[in-house]
């Protein structure tokens, strides 16, 4: 009997069930748009990490395996390496596994190289952002090629090569799905957006201290940040101490669906990470038909509707030259359809 054809994607985390739409959204869409687009393409996805209950499941019509490794100590990370190669092995003798694709360059790579390389079989890893940085040891056991390695932006691309020498054969940012986001509304009430982890590198600090100096000009300016992390009460005392309450709420984790729809009832999407891969939210951002403000451009061409400062000095300004425009457009803007994306990555594979 013939096997079915089979990729697995090695990730360290992946969505409990088709609800948990907070756990890495990006790679959630990824993952259903290739499915969609490539029916007949059986897919698994084996997480390392994330859910903590070991399980099989299924996930928009894709075969998950968690494994449960809980984020725990060398020891434990061991046991779930072994699990790791116990099930590809299963994976091996049931399907006709055309490849393997890790996402981000950690344990998954370092799995699936191992496994890859055994097994004669095609393997990827997709750089997704800090994996790209300086002092990843990763790097260094999984010796990757450079047609190997898929980067999620251009700007991502010229970051490993600087650090490890090796320039990503292939440059593919994440996609959006469109069908995730409502019509828009007639009223966009709210000025400022941002969406992301609290966390020191995306600068929240920044954002905030950016709305402040926006008041004088514009004293009813409304802005609004979704996401959590530890950064949270600090930015809280923050807005506080600048007197802001009325200015800026921290609304805290929402649900993917619901950050979309906030998206759409905003002007400016301000991104202030001083580090970005290509975020998909830049992306969600211009099809939620908002005009983007970002420190990091990710990619070297980009929509007129993308605005990318020199400095954090300069984001004032253009703030307040797009706030101060009777005339500025909100019109969706589709830079990368995750169909796109998908058949560009089972091409890879020979899909």
């Amino acid at each position: 009997m013939t096997k079915q054809k089979t990729i697995v994607i090695l990730s360290p985390g992946f969505p409990a069930d088709e609800n948990d739409t907070t756990c890495i959204p990006s790679m959630q869409i990824f993952v259903k748009g290739l499915k969609q687009n490539k029916p007949g393409l059986h897919i698994v996805v084996l997480s390392f990490q994330y859910p903590f209950k070991a399980s099989r499941y299924h996930w928009n019509g894709v075969e998950v395996i968690a494994l449960a490794g809980k984020g725990k100590g060398q020891l434990f990370r061991l046991i779930t390496w072994r699990r790791v190669w116990q099930t590809l092995k299963q994976l091996h003798s049931q399907y006709e596994l055309v490849g393997l694709l890790s996402f981000w360059m950690g344990e998954a790579a370092y799995m699936g190289k191992r496994f890859a390389k055994r097994y004669n079989l095609p393997h990827y890893t997709w750089l997704l952002g800090q994996d790209a940085k300086a002092g990843n040891h990763y790097v260094k056991q999984v010796k990757p090629q450079a047609g190997e390695l898929i980067a999620i932006s251009d700007f991502l691309a010229k970051e490993f090569r600087i650090n490890y020498q090796i320039k990503p054969g292939h440059t593919i940012p994440t996609g959006i799905d469109t069908s995730l986001f409502a019509d828009p509304p007639a009223n966009r009430d709210i000025d400022i957006i941002g969406v992301g982890s609290l966390i020191p590198l995306k600068q929240y600090n920044l954002f905030i201290q950016v709305v402040k100096s926006l008041t004088t000009q514009f004293p009813q300016i409304k802005a609004v940040i979704c996401g959590k992390g530890p950064e949270m009460d600090n930015l809280q005392k923050q807005i506080s101490k600048l007197k802001l309450g009325n200015h800026i709420e921290l609304k805290g984790e929402l649900s993917h669906p619901e950050v979309l729809a906030l998206m759409q009832h905003s002007k400016i999407l301000l991104h202030t990470s001083a580090y970005e891969g290509y975020s998909t939210v830049l992306s969600e951002g211009l099809y939620a038909g908002c005009h983007v403000v970002s420190l990091v451009k990710g990619m070297d061409s980009h929509p007129p509707q993308h605005h990318v400062p020199g400095n954090a000095e300069n984001i004032p300004g253009i703030i307040k030259d797009l706030l101060h425009d009777p005339n500025l457009l909100h019109e969706p803007v589709l830079a990368y359809p995750v169909e796109t994306i998908a058949t560009r990555v089972a091409a890879l594979f020979g899909c």
